[in-house]
């Protein structure tokens, strides 16, 4: 391995500032200098050593052990600058953002056969609606619906095409019948979705004749928590409204009887999501491939 001592001043400088134009005015250079160097140091060790977005920047694992490595005594550098280079098999820790609606990814099957597969890695997966910049938060990775993941991302499909499902428990409808068409939703006991306490409810989408329309059904009961949502609709407590993967079981017993089915035409699934290919690290190429196959 041959290493370009002279990028590590420019490596250190990026690591310090979290920002490729800071550290370009600090070591009196230009942006696209900075940007090429640790794109050099990053090829001549075959891995990634910072995460990039527009809005952010921030240490790969690989990238924290060499900084930890320069700040050692001299005569353990060497040794050290190897050990980045040598990772090669897929461990380390691998933390993902997933919306708590991506039943597909969270249903278990996934991800657990994923840590079979690579018992080297750790895998940490936080449940999140909020949204927010994985790369500046310290994720490797995130799962979300196709039309809310930002253009600088790369994605790559863990569903196909979805559709949202209106449901209801035949208890609750036996006692106030189903609706035939998505406005008289307004005059049904519905439990809503909101992915933080101070956002209101989603409203819910349909289209008729290809024409898009959505309704604000002002839900009685309103929670973050798809779960709930589900276990209330199978008590009877209301009409309910996500994408199917997560009814489906419900439906396929009776349990749950899916509703206006002819105004929820298909929508772009759910994908996981990361910034960068080059140099990528090896448990994140693992999840990629395994979601790749999974499907």
């Amino acid at each position: 391995m041959k290493i370009d001592l002279n990028l590590l001043p420019l490596f250190l400088a990026v690591a310090e500032a979290h920002n490729f134009r800071a550290a370009a005015d600090r070591l009196g250079v230009t942006r696209s200098a900075v940007s090429q160097g640790i794109r050099r140091l990053e090829d001549s060790f075959g891995t990634a050593l910072v995460m990039r977005t527009t809005r952010s920047v921030r240490l790969t694992e690989a990238g924290e052990r060499l900084r930890e490595a320069l700040s050692r005594p001299l005569s353990d550098i060497e040794a050290a600058l190897e050990g980045v280079a040598g990772e090669s098999a897929p461990h380390g820790l691998l933390r993902i953002a997933a919306t708590s609606i991506a039943e597909r990814f969270l249903s278990g099957p996934l991800i657990a056969s994923f840590a079979a597969a690579h018992p080297g890695i750790v895998v940490d997966v936080t449940v999140t609606d909020e949204e927010f910049d994985i790369v500046a938060a310290g994720y490797d990775a995130g799962v979300r619906l196709g039309e809310v993941i930002e253009q600088d991302m790369i994605a790559v499909p863990l569903t196909g095409a979805q559709r949202e499902m209106v449901v209801a428990a035949p208890a609750y409808l036996e006692r106030h019948g189903a609706p035939r068409h998505p406005r008289e939703l307004v005059h049904h006991r519905c439990i809503g979705w909101r992915p933080a306490p101070d956002v209101a409810p989603y409203r819910w989408e349909f289209a008729e004749g290809g024409v898009p329309f959505d309704v604000a059904v002002e839900p009685q009961i309103t929670t973050n928590d798809l779960r709930l949502m589900i276990r209330t609709a199978l008590a009877g407590g209301g009409i309910t409204f996500a994408p199917e993967d997560a009814f489906r079981p419900f439906v396929e017993t009776g349990a749950l009887v899916p509703l206006l089915g002819e105004f929820l035409p298909p929508f772009p699934g759910f994908f996981l999501y990361f910034p960068q290919r080059r140099n990528m690290a090896p448990k994140l190429r693992a999840l990629i491939e395994h979601v790749r196959h999974w499907r």
